[in-house]
């Protein structure tokens, strides 16, 4: 995808280059003070030095004769002492006095000037002043110029030469801060670019877009976030459309019939008789029930099923569950095999966990081939109440077992919805079972058909005698 330099982009990379260019432009100058100061520090202490050379020299050769007669008349006696200073002191020898950083001026006892041109500087202002001794005796005195500031020529050369290296370094210096500015601006908030085109995509209803995880901080982990939003957000569009086509399919069945069969009475293919009204109620009432396990799963769903909890004695309920069921189970001969506590306290809605025991015996009753068995266990342990549900054949395929609690899931096996059954029941348990914060689980039962476990939390006062 191609980074477009605008929004946020622009804005990070001009951040970026302004600091960059605060920091570069205070080095510079920082170290353009520093070198000047350094610099003229430097020149001071030269002619320090070479002033207090020329004043030894001086010294040395007034007590050979005793006199400054040696100056007298003799223009080059001064630029032959620095002459021979220089070859001394491995200093680069110079033509004249001209070449040196700051004039000398010699003078006697009496200030009277010996040797140097112009005027002779005063002691107010910033001289550099040694004295030339005779037996312990100030007989003169050699003065220069402190130089507070860059006055030779080949210093400002210098000066002037580190000044253009010091600006073509902050100038390359700028230009590596612009290109690093941009690539960082760049490759930094490309993550997050991608992560809005992709969330455009989202929004445009596309959600298989991913973006790529390029990196374990929170950038990475954004992207993983987002990514997560996408699978659930197309899983969710996934169900919604099977949900969708699920209930048309689950409603246009029962329609058709009563269409088919009202048809066939209009045209007087069949006669309006008792066996005919019955047909015709027991579609309507499979359609009510359809129509009725929709609406309370769509509660249960967007958790708009009112719970009104209280304490219950959990096993009573479902003994008159199962004796409401009785007769249906004789009639298909099922064997019942019940082992339940007398008493166990939960607090739970009674309603709704009535209808939780409905659906399975319904689920159950409807499944399980004639003359098989039923076995209901339950028992308590730990403060939870563990209640095992199976019946006989016929069973499921392992790998269905996970996807039975899933609304309009179907099988390919006896258990199908030509049974009777809206496919709803199991999905309508599970909502309720986690209701109550337990948990609910299909397995394959010894007995031949499905085991189902149900696992409910008790408190801490619930009655729990043993089985």
């Amino acid at each position: 995808m191609k980074v477009q330099f605008r929004g946020v982009t622009r804005k990070f990379f001009f951040a970026i280059f302004a600091l960059c260019l605060l920091i570069v432009f205070t080095m510079h100058w920082g170290i353009r003070l520093s070198f000047e100061q350094g610099f003229i520090g430097y020149i001071r202490q030269s002619n320090e030095l070479r002033t207090s050379l020329i004043a030894q020299a001086l010294t040395e050769q007034y007590q050979q004769i005793g006199n400054w007669t040696f100056l007298h008349h003799n223009g080059r006696a001064v630029t032959q002492i620095i002459n021979s200073l220089e070859q001394a002191n491995d200093l680069p020898v110079q033509s004249s006095t001209k070449s040196w950083r700051t004039q000398v001026w010699i003078v006697d006892h009496n200030m009277t000037r010996l040797s140097g041109r112009g005027i002779l500087p005063t002691a107010s202002q910033d001289i550099i002043q040694k004295p030339v001794k005779y037996h312990n005796q100030i007989v003169g005195w050699v003065i220069s110029n402190a130089a507070d500031k860059i006055s030779r020529e080949a210093d400002i050369n210098f000066d002037r030469q580190q000044h253009i290296t010091s600006s073509l370094v902050t100038m390359f210096s700028l230009l590596v801060a612009l290109i690093t500015s941009l690539l960082l601006a760049r490759n930094f908030l490309k993550p997050i670019k991608h992560i809005l085109e992709g969330t455009h995509q989202l929004t445009a209803g596309n959600f298989a877009v991913r973006v790529r995880i390029s990196s374990r901080d929170e950038l990475g982990q954004l992207a993983k976030d987002f990514n997560q939003l996408a699978s659930t957000l197309e899983k969710n569009e996934h169900m919604r459309r099977d949900y969708m086509a699920d209930i048309s399919h689950e409603l246009r069945t029962p329609l058709a019939i009563l269409r088919g069969e009202l048809e066939a009475i209009q045209d007087g293919v069949r006669p309006l008789s008792v066996t005919t009204l019955h047909s015709l109620l027991a579609e309507t009432n499979r359609l009510t029930k359809l129509v009725n396990d929709l609406h309370q799963l769509s509660l249960s769903d967007r958790g708009s099923l009112v719970y009104r909890k209280k304490n219950i004695n959990l096993v009573q309920q479902i003994e008159l569950a199962i004796n409401s069921y009785h007769g249906r189970f004789t009639d298909k001969k099922i064997t019942l095999n019940i082992t339940l506590p007398s008493v166990v306290t939960l607090y739970a809605d009674p309603d709704r966990l009535a209808q939780l025991w409905h659906n399975l015996l319904e689920n159950s009753l409807l499944y399980t081939h004639s003359a098989g068995s039923l076995r209901i266990q339950g028992y308590v342990s730990q403060q939870r109440f563990y209640l095992i549900w199976q019946d006989s054949a016929p069973g499921l395929l392992v790998d269905q077992y996970p996807f039975i609690f899933e609304r309009f899931y179907r099988v390919e096996s006896s258990r199908n919805r030509a049974n009777g059954g809206s496919g709803l029941g199991l999905a309508i348990c599970y909502n309720i079972v986690e209701a109550h914060g337990g948990k609910i689980i299909a397995q394959a039962s010894s007995l031949g058909g499905v085991k189902i476990s149900i696992e409910f939390p008790l408190d801490d006062n619930h009655k729990s005698p043993n089985v």
